[in-house]
C-alpha cells in the first residue's frame, strides 16, 4: 500500500471541473450529457430530445392524430410512509411521465430516455406491475 500511495503522490493530476452550486462562474456538466432546452414556443425542457418530441408531438396534436397531450404527469406507485423510528414521513414513490397523450382512443404514457437507469426501469416495471400501465420508451 505504502508504494502506491507513493507513486500517486509523483504522478501529476489532470485539472478538474468543480462546482459550487449557486455561484454563477460555476461549470456545471449534466450526468448523462444532457443539454436544458427552451423551444419556440418558450417551453423548457431538461434535453433536447425531449423537446424534440415535445415539438413532434405537437404538430401531431395539431393535424389531430394525438389528443389531450400533456407534460409532467405524476403517477403515485407507493404511498408516504412513516417509520416508528423517524420524525417525519418519507414522501410517496413517484413516476413522472414525460408526455402523456391519447392515440387511436388509447391512453399513452411516454418518456425519453438517452440512458436507461436502474431508477427508471424500476419505476416502468412498477407502473406496469401495481398500476396496470405500460410506458413507451423513445430515444
Amino acid at each position: 500500500m505504502a508504494g502506491n500511495a507513493a507513486s500517486r503522490q509523483g504522478r501529476a493530476q489532470a485539472p478538474q471541473v468543480q462546482t459550487t452550486p449557486g455561484r454563477p462562474d460555476a461549470v456545471h456538466v449534466a450526468k448523462y450529457g444532457n443539454k436544458k432546452t427552451t423551444t419556440a414556443d418558450g417551453v423548457k425542457f431538461d434535453s433536447r430530445a425531449e423537446a424534440r418530441r415535445w415539438e413532434y408531438l405537437c404538430v401531431q396534436l395539431r393535424i389531430g392524430e394525438i389528443s389531450d397531450l400533456r407534460r409532467q404527469v405524476a403517477y403515485e406507485l407507493v404511498p408516504s410512509v412513516k417509520f416508528a423510528d423517524a420524525n417525519r414521513a418519507k414522501p410517496a414513490i413517484r413516476y413522472i411521465a414525460d408526455f402523456v397523450y391519447v392515440e387511436k382512443g388509447v391512453d399513452v404514457i411516454e418518456d425519453v430516455k438517452g440512458v436507461l437507469t436502474p431508477e427508471f426501469k424500476l419505476k416502468r416495471h412498477l407502473m406496469k406491475a401495481l398500476l396496470g400501465l405500460e410506458v413507451r420508451l423513445t430515444k
